[in-house]
């Protein structure tokens, strides 16, 4: 029997509730972008998307530190812009284009904090959908 790309490199998708909660956060995302539009600061975002997040009773943390480690030894640490549910990191951009430096960023937080899903979201584009990334991590076993 043949395997997947996904079944060689073993990743596995983070599953349904991730992905509802990822729908949710998008849906506020999307409201707090209709309202005010792109141009802003990106704390502008992150501040407007905490309310957005009160609102409909997400649960979510601001700027939640974490520790780097490396062989077991702490070698720095780091800020979440959120992390929804214990779960979900959402990182907020306010970027001319979405760099691949943001994409690896997430993933290395996801990483850092061995959580399975990430949003990096660009609040400086007309179209919202265009300023969504979705990032999934798997770690090997």
């Amino acid at each position: 029997m043949a395997e997947t790309v996904d079944e060689i490199v073993q990743f596995e998708e983070p599953g349904d509730e991730l992905d509802q909660l990822a729908y949710e956060v998008i849906g506020a995302a999307l409201a707090v972008h209709k309202a005010l539009g792109p141009g802003h600061a990106e704390s502008v975002y992150v501040n407007a998307l905490r309310v957005e997040l009160e609102a409909r009773r997400i649960p979510f943390e601001h700027e939640k530190s974490y520790q780097v480690y490396y062989r077991g030894t702490p070698v720095g640490a780091g800020r979440l812009d959120l992390l929804v549910a214990g779960k979900l990191i959402v990182e907020v951009k306010a970027a001319e284009e979405l760099h691949s430096l943001f994409t690896s960023q997430v993933i290395a937080y996801l990483k850092a904090n061995n959580l399975r899903l990430g949003l990096l979201i660009n609040f400086n584009c007309v179209l919202l959908k265009n300023g969504v990334r979705r990032i999934a991590y798997s770690q090997k076993t």
